[in-house]
C-alpha cells in the first residue's frame, strides 16, 4: 500500500516514455496478479487487469458501483450520478454530436474547419501540432455549443483550458505559482465567459439559432435540473470530453504515420479513390464516402488501441463486493486498466507495433471485449461517433491534399495520461504547390 497517506502516488505519476502499460502497473501484475491493491492520494484503491473482474464492475454500476474522479478532477468537473441527469445529459450529447447529427449536419462542418486549419498550417513554416489541434477542436466544438467564434474573441480560450487541462493531473495545492492554482484561475475565467453567454441567450430568449444552448434552455421549462449553472457546468464538461482525448490522437496518429510511410501511402491510395469516383470532384464528403474508409478506421481503430489516452476507467464501490474469494471493502475505489486488454499480446499479437493491418482478421466478439477506448456498459462516451468522424475527415483532407514533414518532437510520455514530451513539431505543404 505504499507510504502513508501519499500510499504509491509518486511511483504511479512517475513518467513512462512508451506505449506499453506502464511499469508502475506491469510490475505490479507481474509480482501479484491481474488484481492488486494500493493506495493513491492517500485512497485505497483496486487495480484491475482481470477482463472477468471489470466487466462485472461495469454491470455494477448503479447497483455497487457508481462513477468516481481523482480528488482534483471531482472538485473542477462536473459528476452526475446515474438516473435522469445522467440519461439527460447522455441524449442531448447525441443529439448534437452523435452518428444522426454527423450524418445530417456536423460532416461538411468538419471538412470545413480541417480545411480552413490546414490551408493555415501551410502558410507557416512549422506548427506545434499539440496545440494547433487542441485549438481547432476548442473553437469547433464551442461554435457547435452556442456560436462562439474565435477570430472575433478578445481572448485565446483555447489556451486557458489546455492550462486548465494540462493542471487536472498536478497535486491539489491551491497556492500562488503552483500549477494548480493556475488551473483554477483558468477554469474560473472559462465559467465566467460560458455564464454571460448563457445568461445572454436567457435574457433574449425570442431569438432561436438551433445550437446546444438552445436545446438545453428549452429544455429547462420541462427539466426542473436545469439551471443556469448546471448548463454552464455541463458545457464545460462536454468541452472537456472533446478537446483533450481528440486533440491527443490526432498528434498520436502523425506521430505514427510519419515513422511509417507505408501506412501512409496505403491511407493516401484510399482516400484518393474516393476522390476518384466522385461525380463532381469539389463536393463535399458525404456520409457513405466516410463509411468506406475501412483502412482509415483500421488506422484509427489501430492509433486508439495504441494511445490509451486515460490510464483506465475510475469508479468507487458503494456495498462490498465478493469477487474470486476476495471482497472490495465499501468506500474503496478500483481502476479498471483498460489498456491491459488492448495491449495483451494474446489478443493483439505484438501489441506495441504500430499495425493497422491486424484490425482486417478481428471478428466483433474479440473487439468488444478487448476494446475499450471510450469505456463501457452506461457511460461509455456520447462522443466515441464525433470523434472517429473528425479524425477520419481530417486524415482525408491531409493525405489527399497535403504534405507534412515532422520537424522535431513526438516524444511519447505518460504521466500517466499520454503526453508528448516537447510537442510535435511539423511542416505542412500543399501537394499541388
Amino acid at each position: 500500500m505504499g507510504f502513508p497517506l501519499i500510499g504509491e502516488t509518486i511511483q504511479l505519476l512517475i513518467p513512462s516514455r512508451s506505449l506499453d502499460l506502464h511499469p508502475f502497473i506491469k510490475n505490479r501484475v507481474q509480482r501479484y496478479g491481474p488484481i492488486f491493491r494500493t493506495s493513491v492520494v492517500g485512497r485505497p484503491v483496486v487495480m484491475s487487469t482481470d477482463p472477468k473482474f471489470n466487466h462485472y464492475i461495469i454491470t455494477e454500476e448503479g447497483k455497487s458501483v457508481e462513477l468516481w474522479y481523482l480528488d482534483t478532477f471531482s472538485k473542477m468537473l462536473p459528476i452526475y450520478g446515474v438516473g435522469s441527469i445522467q440519461k439527460y445529459i447522455r441524449n442531448i450529447a447525441l443529439s448534437h454530436f452523435g452518428v444522426e447529427s454527423i450524418r445530417e449536419r456536423l460532416l461538411p462542418q468538419v471538412e470545413q474547419i480541417v480545411q480552413k486549419t490546414l490551408r493555415s498550417w501551410s502558410t507557416q513554416k512549422s506548427v506545434e501540432l499539440k496545440h494547433a489541434t487542441s485549438s481547432m477542436l476548442f473553437d469547433f466544438t464551442l461554435k457547435q455549443m452556442f456560436g462562439y467564434d474565435s477570430e472575433n474573441s478578445p481572448e485565446k480560450l483555447s489556451d486557458k483550458f489546455a492550462n486548465f487541462v494540462h493542471g487536472l493531473m498536478s497535486l491539489p495545492l491551491n497556492i500562488p505559482g503552483t500549477t494548480y492554482h493556475k488551473c483554477l484561475k483558468d477554469q474560473k475565467e472559462v465559467l465566467s465567459m460560458m455564464r454571460g453567454i448563457v445568461k445572454e441567450r436567457l435574457a433574449s430568449p425570442d431569438k432561436h439559432r438551433g445550437d446546444f444552448l438552445d436545446h438545453a434552455i428549452q429544455d429547462m421549462k420541462t427539466e426542473n435540473f436545469l439551471t443556469e449553472d448546471f448548463i454552464v457546468q455541463l458545457m464545460f464538461g462536454i468541452l472537456f470530453g472533446t478537446f483533450e482525448p481528440i486533440s491527443a490522437v490526432l498528434v498520436l496518429t502523425l506521430k505514427l504515420l510519419s515513422d511509417h510511410p507505408l501506412i501512409v501511402e496505403e491511407l493516401t491510395a484510399e482516400h484518393e479513390a474516393i476522390l476518384r469516383n466522385r461525380h463532381n470532384p469539389d463536393s463535399s464528403l458525404s456520409w457513405d464516402e466516410y463509411k468506406s474508409m475501412t483502412f482509415t478506421l483500421n488506422v484509427i481503430n489501430e492509433v486508439l488501441r495504441l494511445g490509451n489516452v486515460a490510464p483506465g476507467l475510475l469508479r468507487r464501490v458503494t456495498k462490498d463486493i465478493k469477487f474470486n474469494g476476495y471482497i472490495v471493502p465499501a468506500g474503496w475505489d478500483v481502476v479498471l486498466v483498460t489498456p491491459a486488454l488492448q495491449l495483451n499480446p494474446e489478443t493483439f499479437k505484438d501489441p506495441v507495433a504500430f499495425n493497422p493491418s491486424r484490425w482486417k482478421g478481428l471478428d466483433s466478439y474479440t473487439i468488444s471485449k478487448n476494446f475499450m477506448p471510450f469505456g463501457g456498459g452506461i457511460r461509455q462516451c456520447a462522443g466515441a461517433d464525433y470523434s472517429r468522424a473528425f479524425v477520419a475527415t481530417f486524415l482525408h483532407i491531409l493525405v489527399s491534399k497535403y504534405r507534412w514533414t515532422k520537424i522535431k518532437g513526438g516524444n511519447i510520455v505518460r504521466k500517466p495520461i499520454l503526453d508528448f514530451e516537447g510537442g510535435l513539431e511539423i511542416e505542412v505543404s500543399e501537394k499541388n504547390k
